[in-house]
């Protein structure tokens, strides 16, 4: 039995599977299967992962993404780079279900690594579904909602700032509906896993990620549930975005700075 997304154990269970994969998005998921397999052979590629809505069972047709995880056995080349968005740009244009496909890349010995067992790892073992090859998870430990956890995976968020700042001074209208949905989903996500411990659990979804916050932060949870908002339903109103980056993002980073410390560095 699974309460909160753990286990009878106390562990985070793995959050998808092939079987909550909804019917629709069932021809996407073969097909990403096949095209992955035909670009990359298996001298490069190690293991492929679906992650998001779609193996979580809560995608909607027309508006979620297809996301995916490619572990290579070597380190991502440029031609690895070309292979992957070639990949996602077929995917795109032959499937009007999914509203874009985004693919990540990275060597087995990074997610393997001891600097990413509690970030890269740990998004591999819960958050990540074996779409092609040996699954990395069975290498990888159980993950309680501890504070560490939390640190290693969003205790970065004061580096995401500047850049954000940037982009809302700069960017045109049409490009702000992206940074507003990787803004929105980062401090949602952020907001939940700096009171996971104390909520003792892990969930994806963006309201009860929303919720969870509110309960130890009163004073800024319209701010998070706006922010929730946003997430499902981007905008590009400057001012609502402005709310977000200038106001909620810094407070949030200062804060979880205070609460669980910095993220360790990465090179």
């Amino acid at each position: 039995m699974i309460s909160r997304g753990l286990d009878e154990d106390g562990y985070i269970a793995r959050e998808g599977s092939l079987e909550r994969v909804p019917p629709e998005f069932g021809p996407v998921v073969d097909a990403a299967r096949e095209r992955i397999a035909a670009a990359f052979d298996p001298a490069r590629l190690h293991s492929a992962y679906l992650y998001g809505s779609i193996p979580r069972g809560t995608a909607v047709p027309g508006v979620s993404d297809l996301d995916l995880l490619l572990a290579l056995r070597h380190e991502p080349t440029p031609e690895d780079r070309a292979g992957a968005d070639a990949v996602g740009a077929a995917l795109d244009a032959a499937f009007p279900q999914v509203d874009g496909v985004g693919v990540l890349l990275f060597d087995v010995d990074t997610l393997l690594s001891e600097l990413e067992r509690h970030d890269l790892g740990w998004f591999v073992a819960c958050l990540c579904t074996p779409l092609l090859g040996e699954d990395l998870g069975a290498l990888l430990p159980r993950y309680r909602p501890t504070s560490l956890l939390a640190r290693e995976t969003n205790g970065d968020l004061a580096l995401a700032l500047p850049r954000w700042r940037e982009r809302l001074a700069t960017d045109a209208e049409s490009r702000l509906t992206m940074l507003s949905r990787a803004v929105s989903r980062r401090l949602v996500r952020t907001g939940f896993t700096l009171v996971m411990p104390r909520w003792n659990g892990w969930t994806s979804d963006l309201t009860a990620s929303a919720e969870a916050f509110a309960v130890h932060y009163p004073g800024r949870a319209e701010q998070m549930r706006l922010a929730a908002a946003v997430a499902r339903t981007p905008t590009t109103d400057r001012a609502t975005l402005a709310v977000l980056i200038d106001d909620l993002a810094p407070w949030l980073a200062a804060e979880y700075t205070a609460v669980h410390g910095q993220k360790a560095p990465r090179p």
